[in-house]
C-alpha cells in the first residue's frame, strides 16, 4: 500500500496518500514535500537504487535556488556548485545575472546528481517509502483512489493503491500512457552528442558555449576534474544508436570553439535527440503529471530540470492541503492552470534559443546579431528575457481587482525573525503582517511574521513562495476572509 486507509461510515476502506512514479529530481522534491507535510508517500522507480552521474542537467537558476532555500537545501548546493553571474553566448550577447532581484543573483553550475543526492536524503528523512526496480505496467482510478500495477525485478506483480498518483517518470512516461494522454510535438534536433572528458587546458569561462555555421558546442565542469561536452553538427544526422567516438566530439568542439582543449579519457559518451512536446492536461482525475512527463524541450537555457522542480513545488502543497482536508479537490485544477502556461512558455523560449544557435542563413544570422545587440542595450527587454529563463519573472493569474502583488513571486524580504524563505521552511503559508494586526491562532497552517521595515502591507505567501493575497493595512475582517479562503481555517 502507498499509505494508510481510513474507514468510511459504510465500513469501506478509503485510500490515503500519494504514489509518485519516477525518482528523478522532480519526483524526489514532490515526495519529500508531501512526506514532510505528513502525507504517506510511496516513490516508485524502475531503476535500481543508484544516483547516476550520466545526467544531462548542469544548471540551477535563481528561482529554483529560492525554492531549494525554502527547503533548507540551497546553501549546501551552493557550496558544492560554482556560481556564475556572467555568461557570453553567440559571441556577443553578455548575460549578466548579478543584477537579478534575488539572493541568488547567478546561475549555479552543479551536476544533477548532487541535486538528486540532497533531495533523496531529504525525502528519506521525511519518511518517503522507496520502491525500486519496479516498472509501472498499468493504472486505473475510481471515485476514491488510484490503483497502480507494476512488475518487480524478478517479474513478480506488484499492486499499490493511494488517493492520488503523480507521474514524474520522464519523456516515455508510463503514467501518461496509462491515462491515455497524447504527447504532441516533434524532435527538434537529432544526434546531439554528449561526452564526459578530461581537458588538458582549462576553458577561459566556467560555461563555454558557441555556435558557428552548422555546429554548436557547450562545455561545463563536473567539479571532479571532468567536463561535460554537448555538441551537435547539422551534417551528422544519425540515429541515437550510431557509434560515437571521441574524434567526432573533438571535431565539433574545434569547429565551434577553435580548439578541443586537449580532450581525452572519455568516461562516458552518448547520443540523444531533443524533443519539444507538452501534454494537453497536467491532471486527469486523481492522476497528475509533472516534469518531463508533462513537458520536454531543448536543453537550451538550462530550463528543463528547473521547470520540473518548480512544477513539484507548485503541486506538493496543493496535494497536501486536499489530503489533509484543508481544501477541496478543485484546488488541484490550479496546478494545470498555473503550470501549463509556464511549460508552454519554456518550450517557446528554449526553442527560440536553439533555433538562433542553429541559424546559418544570412538573414537569420543578422537577426541573431540584432537581438544580441538589442538585449545588451535595452534594459526592460533584457530583464524580461532573463526573468523568464531564470524563473523569477513568472507570475500566476490573480482575481480581477486583486492587489498588484497577488500571483507574483515573493522576494526574500527581511522579517523581524530573519528571512521569508527561512520562514517558508515549515511548509506552511506565511502571513507577513503589520505590527499590531490581530490574526488569531493558526499555527498548524500558518506562520505569522512581521516586516523588519515596519511596512503596513499584509501579504499572505503560499508555501511555494507566491503571493496568495495582499492588502494595504487591512481591517481584521478582510484578513480573516482571506485566511479562510486560502487556508480553510474555521
Amino acid at each position: 500500500m502507498a499509505g494508510k486507509t481510513r474507514t468510511t461510515a459504510s465500513g469501506s476502506a478509503t485510500p490515503t496518500g500519494v504514489i509518485v512514479v519516477g525518482a528523478g529530481p522532480t519526483g524526489l522534491l514532490l515526495a519529500g514535500d508531501l512526506a514532510a507535510a505528513g502525507v504517506p508517500v510511496t516513490l516508485v522507480e524502475k531503476r535500481p537504487h543508484k544516483i547516476s552521474n550520466l545526467s544531462r542537467a548542469f544548471v540551477l537558476h535563481a528561482r529554483t535556488l529560492e525554492q531549494l532555500d525554502a527547503r533548507g537545501l540551497a546553501d549546501e548546493l551552493e557550496d558544492k556548485g560554482q556560481p556564475l553571474s556572467d555568461v557570453r553566448i553567440f559571441g556577443r550577447l553578455s548575460v549578466r545575472l548579478d543584477t537579478l532581484p534575488s539572493r541568488f543573483a547567478h546561475l549555479l553550475v552543479i551536476p544533477q546528481y548532487e541535486v538528486e543526492k540532497a533531495l533523496e536524503r531529504r525525502a528519506a528523512e521525511a519518511g518517503v517509502r522507496f520502491v525500486y526496480e519496479t516498472e509501472v505496467t498499468g493504472l486505473s482510478q475510481d471515485a476514491e483512489g488510484v490503483t497502480v500495477r507494476g512488475r518487480g525485478a524478478e517479474g513478480e506483480p506488484a499492486e499499490m493503491r493511494a488517493a492520488y498518483a503523480v507521474g514524474t517518470d520522464g519523456l516515455h512516461s508510463a503514467v501518461r500512457r496509462a491515462i491515455g494522454l497524447p504527447f504532441p510535438g516533434r524532435s527538434v534536433i537529432r544526434s546531439v552528442v554528449l561526452a564526459d572528458v578530461l581537458l588538458e587546458e582549462k576553458p577561459e569561462q566556467l560555461l563555454t558555449a558557441n555556435a558557428v555555421g552548422d555546429a554548436f558546442a557547450f562545455v561545463a565542469p563536473f567539479g571532479d576534474g571532468y567536463y561535460r561536452v554537448i555538441g551537435w553538427h547539422r551534417g551528422r544526422d544519425v540515429p541515437d544508436s550510431a557509434p560515437l567516438g571521441l574524434d567526432e566530439v573533438r571535431e565539433i568542439v574545434r569547429s565551434t570553439l577553435g580548439r578541443d582543449y586537449g580532450m581525452r579519457d572519455a568516461r562516458w559518451m552518448s547520443r540523444f535527440h531533443s524533443d519539444e512536446r507538452q501534454a494537453p492536461a497536467y491532471r486527469v482525475g486523481r492522476v497528475l503529471l509533472a516534469g518531463d512527463a508533462a513537458h520536454v524541450h531543448t536543453p537550451a537555457g538550462g530550463q528543463g530540470l528547473n521547470t520540473g522542480l518548480q512544477d513539484a513545488a507548485n503541486l506538493s502543497w496543493k496535494l497536501a492541503a486536499v489530503l489533509r482536508g484543508h481544501a477541496g479537490p478543485a484546488l488541484l485544477d490550479t496546478y494545470h492552470s498555473e503550470r501549463h502556461p509556464v511549460g508552454r512558455a519554456v518550450l517557446r523560449s528554449s526553442g527560440g534559443i536553439v533555433r538562433l544557435a542553429m541559424a546559418r542563413r544570412p538573414w537569420t544570422l543578422a537577426l541573431r546579431a540584432i537581438l544580441a545587440t538589442f538585449l545588451n542595450h535595452v534594459g526592460p527587454a533584457r530583464r524580461r528575457v532573463f526573468g523568464q529563463v531564470t524563473g523569477i519573472g513568472y507570475r500566476y493569474a490573480a482575481p480581477r481587482g486583486a492587489h498588484p502583488l497577488a500571483g507574483r513571486r515573493a522576494p526574500d524580504v527581511a522579517l523581524t525573525t530573519g528571512r521569508l524563505y527561512e520562514a517558508l521552511r515549515g511548509g506552511r503559508f506565511v502571513l507577513i503582517a503589520p505590527q499590531g494586526l490581530q490574526t488569531g491562532g493558526r499555527e498548524d497552517r500558518l506562520a505569522v511574521e512581521h516586516w523588519a521595515s515596519g511596512r503596513r502591507t499584509a501579504v499572505l505567501v503560499r508555501p511555494d513562495g507566491y503571493v496568495a493575497w495582499a492588502a494595504e493595512d487591512p481591517e481584521p475582517a478582510r484578513l480573516e476572509e482571506a485566511l479562510l479562503s486560502w487556508t480553510g481555517r474555521r
